[in-house]
């Protein structure tokens, strides 16, 4: 018999390490959202000892041009996405009476870009500048279709701001989006307000929304297709699935007649018939009917042709090559 001691412990087994993956969170800390006025960009920032409202104004330092900002998120303590800002400090009066004058500044630089743009003959158009701290750098932005050689306007530019220039072109949607404006709604521009990309937008939206395809219904401030024909498209779509299409041949209560509008949302469909007025029926009311295979006995359907006079031998009745009384086709 063996006397020797059992362990009854069960064997060390390694503990399971989670592998890495990818970068390490950063530790959560006061962070504050905010928004830096005449632009769309808005970001999170530091407020270190700081506890901020919505609403309140401050100065930030977002790594690039900073200045005085007002609070879009109040202080919570989480984990920042992205890049970081710093919020300096509260903002005073001398700091809104500093932007105050910068603003008066940004709007004589852009009249003086655009003088001499049109004074050069550059097909560029000036929308918005943006002065850095203390306006030794200035930020120019343009709109163009076509490459512009702007070395002369640079020199021009830097001698007036008594700075560095920097000319920075984008296109038409995103002209809109940093001017702002009023849309046909009556509300502030989507791109302006909430939008944070864009996506791309096709006359397609507009045909399955059953919009007028005019140019001054479904175009934007900007010129291109209004961004909100994309916000209910996929609602169009999942709806008008097994609708009959505008201008097709359906079955009704009341005969076969043609479909001249369908209402998607509602689910109603206007038919027109030959021998009686237009009538409006639910879609389960309308069928529609199934093309003629090879093979089927299909009825044309009665044209009622007028008779041709043919009082004057040189009319052509036939639909043969005309011929003159030479006997020579005409």
């Amino acid at each position: 018999m063996n006397d020797e001691p059992t362990d009854s412990r069960p064997p060390a087994v390694a503990p399971i390490q989670d592998k890495p993956r990818g970068e390490p969170r950063p530790e959560p800390r006061m962070i504050a959202r905010v928004r830096f006025p005449g632009t769309d960009r808005s970001m999170d920032c530091d407020s270190g000892d700081l506890v901020l409202r919505t609403g309140e104004d401050v100065v930030a330092d977002d790594r690039r041009m900073g200045g005085l900002a007002k609070v879009v998120v109040g202080t919570t303590l989480r984990s920042p996405k992205g890049p970081v800002g710093r919020v300096i400090r509260r903002a005073e009066d001398r700091d809104r009476e500093k932007a105050a004058q910068e603003k008066k500044r940004q709007v004589e630089v852009l009249a003086y870009a655009r003088e001499r743009a049109r004074a050069l003959n550059l097909p560029i158009k000036f929308f918005r500048v943006d002065l850095g701290q203390g306006g030794d750098r200035s930020l120019l932005f343009f709109s163009s279709e076509q490459r512009v050689d702007f070395r002369a306007l640079v020199r021009d530019l830097a001698s007036f701001v008594h700075g560095r220039i920097e000319l920075r072109q984008v296109g038409v949607r995103d002209e809109a989006k940093m001017t702002g404006g009023i849309g046909s709604c009556g509300g502030e521009l989507c791109c302006a307000n909430h939008l944070r990309g864009f996506v791309p937008v096709s006359i397609k939206m507009a045909k399955n929304q059953h919009l007028v395809l005019n140019p001054t219904k479904i175009a934007g401030q900007c010129g291109r297709l209004k961004c909100c024909l994309a916000y209910e498209d996929q609602v169009y779509l999942d709806l008008g699935k097994g609708l009959p299409k505008t201008g097709k041949r359906v079955e009704t209560p009341d005969g076969i007649g043609r479909v001249d509008d369908v209402d998607v949302l509602r689910r109603k469909i206007r038919v027109s018939f030959m021998d009686a007025p237009p009538k409006t029926y639910e879609a389960d009311e309308v069928r529609s009917m199934a093309r003629p295979q090879p093979g089927d006995d299909v009825t044309p359907e009665p044209v009622m042709v007028e008779k041709a006079d043919t009082s004057d031998p040189h009319e052509l009745v036939g639909s043969g090559p005309h011929k003159t009384d030479d006997g020579e086709p005409a």
